[in-house]
């Protein structure tokens, strides 16, 4: 099975961009990761942890007493992890780059977890399977994946709003991304042999000139938009970039209109 591209791209821009996404949905990932049980003391593996913000969220909720391990494919953005680690003084922290189903780790852990990473998989039942075998028995796995069958709509409709789901969508699609990832997972844990299952979702909405989701998918078109031009599917000049944003923001409040946007699955199980 061919590796997808990662569209979003593995610049500095992106790591940014991924900072600001990590604290919109933060309360969603903690509100998870609390329901499922991870506290003081454990020991916790996240996978794909890219900048790092899941690990670090992990960590102040085992404390100093707990550990997590934090792994990803790209070890260019690990070294920002590390140093995010390091400044924010958590010494339980630690990372590794490389494949989940290559590197070599205990099998002792009391949870693993992980946010937008298996829609990005070649194999995610493989690498769900392989993260769950580094699990205790009656171990914790927390997972939050989008789904995309519905992209976002205002109401009143919003023809830019229209415009930019679909600079995304494509640009995902194409790109090999597995734009159902959040309704695949239940079936996904079940394959890897969780039980106990709890499954639940969140739609992000809001409206009004202070809503931090017009960043969000302006950021996301942003972070795509080198595969969109060199697809031939979009420019710069066409997407404006720099101004996307507010132009997003001025459209919707002009309007007084809500944004319904992502829906996020989050499920969390226990190994048999």
């Amino acid at each position: 099975m061919s590796e997808p591209l990662y569209v979003l791209g593995r610049t500095a821009e992106e790591t940014e961009r991924l900072k600001a996404q990590a604290a919109f949905v933060q309360p969603f990932t903690e509100r998870l990761f609390r329901d499922a049980g991870i506290g003081q003391g454990m020991k916790v593996l996240d996978l794909g942890s890219g900048a790092g913000d899941v690990a670090l969220l992990a960590a102040r909720l085992v404390g100093s007493e707990g550990e997590v391990v934090g792994i990803d494919t790209n070890p260019s953005i690990l070294e920002t992890a590390r140093a995010r680690a390091r400044d924010a003084g958590c010494g339980n922290v630690s990372f590794a780059a490389g494949d989940i189903r290559e590197l070599s780790l205990p099998q002792d852990f009391d949870a693993v977890v992980g946010r937008y990473v298996l829609m990005f998989m070649p194999d995610p039942a493989a690498a769900m399977r392989a993260v769950v075998d580094h699990l205790r028995p009656g171990g914790i796995a927390a997972f939050q994946e989008p789904d995309f069958n519905q992209g976002p709509y205002a109401r009143p409709s919003s023809s830019l709003l229209d415009q930019v789901w679909q600079w995304i969508s494509v640009a995902f699609r194409e790109s090999g991304a597995d734009l159902e990832m959040g309704i695949k997972l239940r079936n996904l844990c079940l394959g890897a042999g969780l039980s106990d299952l709890h499954l639940d979702a969140d739609r992000f909405i809001g409206g009004g000139a202070d809503w931090g989701g017009y960043g969000h998918l302006a950021g996301l078109v942003t972070s795509v938009l080198p595969f969109l031009e060199t697809r031939g599917m979009a420019t710069a000049k066409e997407v404006k970039p720099e101004t996307l944003a507010q132009r997003l923001r001025d459209d919707i409040v002009s309007r007084e209109g809500v944004v319904m946007w992502l829906t996020l699955v989050r499920l969390w199980g226990r190994k048999r």
